[in-house]
């Protein structure tokens, strides 16, 4: 992963923009010889976004699973059938 300081994000910002664009490869930025940000594309950053919410959800239904917070079948049609009214 290329990295760079925040000065060149500074000095450069159009020419970084555009290599991340193209390249679909995000920068880490350092301030202070620290890391400080990553840049990143918009498609590559809402995609990781949907992706985490996917997961997010399976993470809620493996704690439900695993805390015994299910409905049968029928359970669940019962319910479901309250919202499609």
């Amino acid at each position: 992963m290329r990295t760079e300081l925040v000065t060149t994000l500074k000095r450069q910002a159009t020419e970084l923009l555009a290599d991340v664009e193209r390249d679909k490869q995000p920068i880490l930025i350092t301030q202070h010889g620290l890391p400080s940000a990553y840049l990143v594309d918009v498609e590559s950053y809402e995609l990781q976004q949907e992706r985490m919410t996917v997961l997010e959800g399976i993470a809620r239904g493996e704690m439900a699973i695993a805390e015994g917070r299910t409905l049968s079948h029928a359970q669940a049609g019962k319910r479901l059938g309250k919202w499609l009214k």
